[in-house]
């Protein structure tokens, strides 16, 4: 008997490992959507159906169906290392192409590529994108893969009973047997569920289960993506980024310099808003947030004096009359209408106005920790990644050139700021392995002088690129302190 429970243990524990293996190297479609951008948009027409330089990937799996799947990954890892085996297809499409050359892709992985395949599946799936350009977001592979690591759990234990079962009577039956006894009663699944192996089995999945969820939460902190909360102030992105055209370091001008890319003071926002005193979409309703945080006197054009001292019914006063003045300048009344009737010429409409505003105002601008209206505004911090991270933003701006969106999405369309990129560890290495390093291209003298050996292997021929990869972008201590 001891042998059996042994049996079943070891079969459940061994079944839990593939299991759990097999959940992680499921195909992500997001993963494979990154990679795509990377290795073939630039050739292959991103709706999967139509031509572009190279042929269209819609029903590549088809078309490859004939000969064995790790020919396909070969064929998109090195295509002249297979064209030069003589393999039919391969030539066939080579000969079809008139013999363009297609990129070498020798760091992809067959289940980078199996990723790729499951994003170009989707887009012929989805013709209209599955939520815009960017394409499906990383809950979609996650839920999938949760989904089958689930459903396997389930069916593992129903099989663990039903084994359980029949060996609980098979043993009455041998018992009997060695006891000269025919009654042999078989083994009720009570019995079974309250055998000390299948008590200890529940004991063993309780732990890997509270293992994978301790784990998997530890990943999560931090990683939000979608998350897009409400800020004390309206401030669009599509607006000033978008349709002003104003550039991302202009406001966030530590990306260039710093490890932080900065909140923008509110004088940086000032400097336009000098000027500009009524939004396009909100009017005065967000506006007058920033002149009241920085007490500036929108009616004079001068800042406040002792500002942080004024009483709260004073700084009430001149707001409101700011928002009531140029409400009834909407309404066609002159300034010496204005100044010499003020609110009196409100109507129901202006005061309920003017009594909003306010309100929104200085619900925007305090709170428990900061119960004044003066002083900075308490935006919500969206990204932020653990403390044990170490990420500089000028080392990638600066030095590598990456533009702001290859992590934080078009900000240009965005009207409220959300996290764009997953931000895992596994997202960021992938970008180090495939990012080709500009410094070898531009002449810049600290790689020419460092990095001597991959200057000559350029030159040779011997390497067509030098990735972050390559200069020590995926060693531990880059990243982690």
């Amino acid at each position: 008997m001891y042998r059996l429970r042994s049996g079943i243990f070891f079969l459940f524990s061994i079944a839990l490992f593939l299991l759990s293996t097999t959940a992680y190297t499921q195909p992500n479609v997001d993963e494979g959507k990154q990679l795509f951008k990377a290795k073939c948009a630039q050739c292959h027409n991103k709706n999967m159906v139509d031509k572009l330089t190279g042929p269209a990937l819609a029903g590549v799996e088809e078309r490859w169906a004939d000969y064995p799947r790790e020919d396909l990954y070969e064929w998109v890892r090195n295509s002249q290392a297979l064209i030069s085996t003589g393999h039919p297809r391969a030539n066939e499409v080579y000969a079809e192409w008139d013999k363009v050359l297609m990129n070498a892709n020798t760091d992809l992985t067959d289940e980078n590529i199996e990723s790729i395949l499951a994003y170009v599946q989707f887009q012929v799936d989805n013709p209209a994108g599955g939520g815009g350009e960017d394409g499906p977001k990383d809950e979609v592979a996650t839920k999938s893969s949760n989904a089958i690591f689930w459903w396997l759990i389930a069916g593992l234990a129903i099989l663990a009973l039903i084994l359980a079962q029949i060996m609980g009577t098979l043993k009455n039956v041998v018992q009997a047997k060695e006891d000269d006894n025919t009654d042999a009663k078989p083994v009720s699944m009570l019995d079974v569920l309250g055998s000390k192996t299948i008590i200890g089995l529940l004991l063993f999945g309780l732990v890997v289960f509270l293992g994978y969820r301790t784990v998997n939460s530890a990943i999560e902190v931090g990683r939000q993506q979608g998350y897009a909360p409400e800020q004390p102030i309206k401030f669009s992105h599509a607006t000033h980024a978008g349709l002003q055209q104003i550039d991302c370091q202009y406001c966030h001008d530590g990306a260039r310099r710093s490890k932080h890319s900065i909140i923008p003071a509110t004088n940086t926002c000032m400097n336009c808003h000098k000027a500009i005193k009524k939004g396009s979409k909100y009017g005065t309703a967000e506006l007058t947030k920033i002149f009241a945080s920085t007490g500036f006197n929108p009616l004079t054009d001068k800042y406040i004096e002792n500002y942080e001292s004024m009483p709260e019914e004073d700084i009430q006063k001149l707001y409101t009359k700011w928002i009531a003045r140029t409400y009834l300048e909407e309404q066609g009344f002159d300034a010496k209408e204005i100044e010499k009737e003020g609110a009196k010429l409100l109507d129901y409409r202006g005061r309920e106005l003017v009594e909003e505003q306010w309100t929104n105002l200085k619900k925007s601008l305090t709170s428990d920790l900061k119960p004044q209206i003066p002083g900075p505004i308490e935006w919500v911090r969206i990204h932020n990644l653990p403390d044990h991270v170490y990420f500089n933003h000028a080392q990638h701006v600066t030095a590598g050139e990456i533009e702001c969106q290859a992590c934080h999405g078009k900000v240009e369309e965005m009207e409220v700021l959300s996290q764009h990129s997953p931000l895992s560890m596994g997202w960021c290495i992938n970008c180090h392995r495939q990012t080709e390093v500009k410094g070898f291209q531009n002449g810049n003298e600290y790689y020419v002088n460092t990095y001597k050996k991959y200057h000559d292997a350029l030159e040779s021929g011997e390497m067509s690129k030098i990735t972050v990869e390559d200069i020590g972008g995926l060693e531990c201590q880059k990243c982690h302190y």
